[in-house]
């Protein structure tokens, strides 16, 4: 009896709760965290924060549209995921260019045509991407530029916003031998549907 109350108290005082039985390729968070204020824009100019966040389940993955592999794999298997939920006004998909210098609102939209376009590509400057990146857990860096190219390293991890604006979970990617990084569309799939229910 006394085990009974004192896991019925860390419940009620610390909010730990049972997790979902996720795969090994999720960091579920009991307790989401709160995302700092932020602000970018979107490909048609437009200011997204924290607000842009609500009411939705939001998937967020950083890139670049120069990237030559991991982010059109990874864009492909959202696009998958994003047509694949039924309802699809309760979940919203962000690409989130760290490579501000080149990837413009008009080369962002043309981008996420090929993609799905009801998808939010934004960016910003590094002043407000850099803190924004990192409170996610996530990171990028700009590779010295030779000769006028350069690549950008990033995460190939995907966010996971609750409809209260809170980071929820991190989805891994999967690392094989002679392959880049990315998410597996299908587990993701299973994975986001049984933290939604």
């Amino acid at each position: 009896m006394k085990r009974i109350i004192v896991i019925v108290l860390a419940v009620m005082l610390f909010g730990c709760g049972q997790a979902p039985e996720v795969s090994e390729k999720v960091v579920w968070y009991p307790t989401p965290k709160a995302v700092k204020h932020f602000e970018l824009q979107d490909q048609y100019g437009e200011t997204v924060s924290n607000q842009d966040f609500a009411d939705k389940w939001n998937l967020l993955f950083l890139g670049y549209t120069s990237c030559p592999d991991i982010c059109p794999m990874t864009l492909l298997k959202l696009t998958h995921v994003y047509q694949s939920v039924e309802n699809k006004d309760s979940l919203q998909v962000w690409f989130v260019s760290v490579d501000p210098n080149r990837d413009t609102k008009d080369k962002r939209l043309a981008y996420i045509k090929h993609f799905e376009p009801a998808f939010k590509a934004v960016s910003g400057d590094h002043a407000a991407l850099f803190p924004f990146v990192r409170d996610l857990g996530l990171i990028y860096a700009i590779n010295q530029e030779q000769k006028g190219e350069y690549y950008v390293d990033h995460s190939a991890s995907v966010a996971l916003i609750n409809p209260d604006g809170q980071l929820e979970a991190i989805f891994k990617p999967s690392y094989a031998e002679g392959t880049v990084p990315t998410i597996d569309d299908k587990l993701l799939l299973k994975d986001l549907e049984k933290i939604i229910n």
